[in-house]
């Protein structure tokens, strides 16, 4: 696949291509992830699958006391993570109006029917291993996480090397031969997940399996993944089918289900991975309102800049002014 890179300048801020942010003059649609996290079941074959095939070291053979979850978070060594949230809460947290003579009994019966693409209670059903309201239930949810490929994206912008570049792809990519470890990048990102390596200091994150998308196949943990709650495609296609999803499980009673990171008008202009949620942000790790962190470096070199004038201005003043006298 060829594409043609021209010298066209930055688009402003509210351009929502970001391949054209990155110079491209004409380049393929942009390519993203869609995690659907009320099917994911926690295999973890995705976190192997990105190993294996970019091959990042091992990190998650030590007990981290974080039950099921073994290797924390996004890093270094880290492109995709499996969160385990246990959470005390009934079952059943679906519309009362489900729960009626052999129906639904619990969020795994509505996403497994959600998930067949009905909105229709089975005959019958299967009772919950617990009564309602027992304080001893609870339900997992688990998510794989990533990093978000953002529109308009703080590392790309404080990066003095030009290690992380834009992709024709509209991906964020660290090339990490050319990366010096400033490490200005980690607290650039609002969602803290590119880190460094203790051993060559050198930043490393999700490349969104450049490598595959230039010789037209889908990223590797897409491909692993068993459930299909990992979906890759154009953006524009995965946003019209979540935005489906979102109303298929709606329907039949999931109504916190929504969508993270997939708004266009959101504070780093909707991300090239986004998610659907049972729950808060907060619950998944994941920061509520997440903003570009260096939406305010034009305004602050303006500052800057105005000061330096004032300051050269006022000392030209004070030199003259000792000259006259």
């Amino acid at each position: 696949m060829t594409t043609d890179r021209t010298d066209v300048p930055t688009a402003p801020a509210g351009d929502a291509d970001p391949a054209a942010l990155g110079g491209y003059g004409e380049h393929p649609p942009r390519m993203g992830f869609f995690t659907d996290t009320s099917v994911c079941i926690g295999c973890k074959a995705c976190e192997v699958a990105c190993k294996t095939w970019n091959a990042i070291p091992e990190d998650g053979l030590a007990f981290t006391g974080m039950s099921m979850d073994n290797t924390v978070g996004l890093g270094a060594d880290t492109w995709r993570h499996v969160a385990f949230i246990e959470q005390r809460r009934p079952l059943g947290a679906q519309d009362p109006g489900l729960h009626h003579d052999g129906g639904l009994h619990g969020d795994t019966d509505v996403l497994a029917m959600a998930a067949r693409g009905s909105a229709t209670p089975p005959a019958e059903s299967p009772a919950t291993p617990t009564d309602p309201g027992h304080p001893d239930e609870f339900r997992w949810l688990m998510s794989s996480d990533v990093c978000k490929h953002c529109t308009h994206a703080a590392c790309l912008d404080v990066c003095p090397t030009g290690s992380l570049f834009r992709t024709e792809f509209g991906t964020v990519v660290v090339q990490e031969d050319i990366c010096n470890g400033c490490g200005y990048c980690i607290p650039a990102c609002p969602y803290g997940v590119i880190d460094q390596r203790k051993e060559d200091g050198r930043a490393w994150k999700c490349t969104l399996c450049y490598d595959r998308l230039g010789v037209g196949q889908e990223p590797a943990c897409a491909k692993a993944c068993p459930t299909n709650s990992i979906q890759f495609g154009p953006l524009d296609e995965l946003r019209e089918r979540a935005d489906a999803r979102v109303r298929q499980l709606h329907d039949v009673g999931v109504g916190d289900a929504r969508l993270y990171g997939h708004d266009p008008d959101d504070g780093v202009g909707g991300d090239g991975a986004f998610f659907l949620l049972l729950d808060e942000p907060e619950v998944y790790g994941l920061p509520p309102d997440p903003v570009v962190t260096t939406r305010d470096l034009p305004a602050m070199w303006r500052h800057v800049g105005g000061a330096a004038l004032a300051l050269v201005g006022g000392a030209v003043a004070a030199f003259l002014g000792g000259r006259v006298r």
